[in-house]
């Protein structure tokens, strides 16, 4: 029973609430904080997916010596 309310509760999220969690993101961090913050985010995120698709160095570790 409650597997198929948390799956009914999780479909539901629109735009209603996402204008809620970005009014709670600018009281707690500010308006001229937010574009750093989803810049940094968006870096972060790029750089993970770059490290994620490089090609694997040949380098050996220490602990394989």
């Amino acid at each position: 029973m409650m597997v198929g309310l948390t799956t009914s509760l999780a479909v539901t999220f629109g735009v209603g609430e996402a204008v809620l969690v970005f009014g709670i993101l600018v009281l707690l961090f500010g308006a001229k904080k937010l574009p750093d913050l989803a810049r940094g985010l968006g870096s972060g995120i790029r750089n993970f997916k770059g490290e994620l698709q490089a090609p694997p160095d040949d380098t050996e570790d220490e602990d394989d010596r």
